[in-house]
């Protein structure tokens, strides 16, 4: 009996490769076609380029292949799946793929995703979610899901415990696109769209006539609603931007942040080309990506959200090699003045620092909350209320250097508040403070003559705030990034 034993592995085998390979044929010749065409990848190619050579193992592949009521097999039910690693290291993986009914969400592309996102959780593994995909299956209405809770409720439950990123790489609709919105880092490529509903639904509910670019366009979530973080000019871009962000967070919560502290751009250097990027002179502007070109390691600087909040720079980079958030005012916009925007997006990347364990570097410029009746109906107020609250939260090491003028509000949510648990406070000598300038705060104070002079001599230079301990060290601008450096190599 035991010699017919192959035979039988034999056939089950060839089924097994054929099932496979129908799984890895997606949607076929025609479809992968027309994918490439306009200019996008197939969630496969994604996600070889995502992970490190040979590193994929899928998860799932045979999800959609055996319909119970014998239904046209759907590969992979329209998504791919599974670990991989990412510069070594090891993360969950899932793209949506648009070859297979546009990438829709049957049921077990359901569980599939649920499973996936609780390896995630179990695993404590960092996760990746690639986009591009019409949402729930129109089908699905005359079914009930098998699985629950659903992804949706566990990606939420991943908030704060490992990295979430989410990539838009072509149009991303309904559940998907909630499902997207979690992430620590969501990037979208250019061309791509995003929204709760697409043109169809919109015209069938609304009566309104709008393409996926009005609705949802990468341009507009990047610069204006600020849904969106990055925007990528090619798949292959955001792909390196994932990686990238990936390699300078821990795996999860509570891990060791990344170092480099022997590289050669981490050594300690002076920064003498300070004096001449920032004026002292408070009414002058000057561009702050500049200044963290020089205080930065060179070819680490990463900009987040760079489109959206002008007035806010807001970058991951290292310094003496660790691994640091920055939060900066940006002096060539508005003066750098807090605005609502610009407050929301670093509300969202202190927490990210906080959940984990990323130290944070403020570089304070500005002349406080923007005022004015535009700015308060944006919401200015909560906005900044927002940012403080996230800056008390804030239990890892915290870096604030003043490098001009902060006025008011815009002190304290730049984390300037004397002793408030910072690791270090600096400031150079050409700081102006102040509860609000002098120049207008006068007036809006009904100060007199004298009073307003002498508010002006009161904010003029570090000495008197210095002379209180508001600050821990007044340092010449040379100075600052070793500085930084020694504060972060406390141990």
């Amino acid at each position: 009996m035991a010699t017919h034993n192959p035979e039988a592995w034999n056939s089950l085998l060839q089924q097994l490769q054929a099932r496979t390979d129908a799984a890895k044929a997606m949607g076929g010749e025609d479809k992968i076609a027309r994918q490439h065409s306009r200019n996008r990848q197939t969630a496969r190619e994604r996600i070889d380029i995502l992970c490190d050579s040979a590193s994929f193992s899928e998860i799932g592949a045979l999800a959609g292949g055996n319909h119970p009521g014998g239904a046209a097999a759907v590969p992979g039910d329209g998504l791919v799946g599974g670990t991989g690693r990412v510069h070594g290291r090891s993360v969950v993986v899932m793209a949506e793929d648009f070859t297979v009914k546009g990438g829709s969400i049957g049921h077990p592309n359901a569980a599939k995703r649920a499973r996936l996102v609780r390896m995630a959780a179990e695993q404590q593994l960092p996760l990746v979610l690639m986009l591009d995909g019409a949402g729930e299956r129109a089908t699905n209405g005359s079914e009930r899901y098998p699985v629950a809770p659903g992804d949706l409720q566990l990606v939420a439950d991943l908030k704060g415990q490992v990295p979430v990123v989410t990539l838009v790489m072509g149009t991303s609709a309904g559940h998907g696109a909630l499902t997207g919105m979690f992430a620590d880092l969501i990037i979208m490529t250019a061309g791509s769209a995003m929204f709760t509903a697409g043109p169809p639904l919109v015209k069938a509910a609304l009566g309104i006539d709008a393409t996926a670019e009005e609705l949802g366009g990468a341009q507009m979530h990047t610069a204006e609603s600020g849904v969106a973080h990055n925007l990528a000019n090619s798949e292959a871009e955001a792909v390196a931007m994932a990686r990238y962000f990936l390699s300078m967070l821990p795996a999860r919560a509570g891990g060791k942040v990344p170092e480099s502290r022997e590289a050669p751009a981490a050594q300690p250097r002076a920064v003498d080309q300070l004096m001449t990027l920032i004026p002292p002179q408070v009414n002058l502007a000057y561009d702050m990506r500049d200044v963290l070109q020089e205080l930065v390691d060179s070819q680490t600087l990463f900009e987040l959200q760079p489109a959206y909040g002008r007035t806010m720079i807001v970058a991951l980079a290292r310094i003496g090699g660790v691994a640091c958030m920055i939060v900066a005012n940006q002096p060539a916009v508005m003066a750098g003045a807090i605005t609502a925007a610009g407050a929301y997006k670093a509300t969202h990347f202190i927490d990210v620092a906080a959940a984990f364990g990323l130290p944070l570097l403020s570089l304070l410029d500005n002349p406080g909350v923007l005022p004015g009746a535009a700015s308060e109906r944006e919401g200015v107020l909560r906005a900044a209320g927002q940012m403080f609250a996230a800056q008390r939260r804030y239990r890892g090491r915290k870096v604030v250097a003043t490098l001009r003028k902060a006025f008011g509000f815009g002190s304290s949510v730049m984390g300037m508040n004397p002793w408030d648990r910072q690791t270090i406070s600096l400031a150079l000598p050409s700081v102006t403070l102040g509860g609000v300038p002098a120049i207008g705060g006068a007036e809006a104070t009904r100060a007199s003559a004298e009073e307003s002079a002498q508010m002006q001599e009161l904010q003029s230079g570090a000495w008197v705030p210095a002379d209180a301990m508001a600050f821990d060290k007044v340092i010449a601008p040379g100075e600052l990034r070793n500085e930084i450096i020694q504060a972060l190599y406390l141990d």
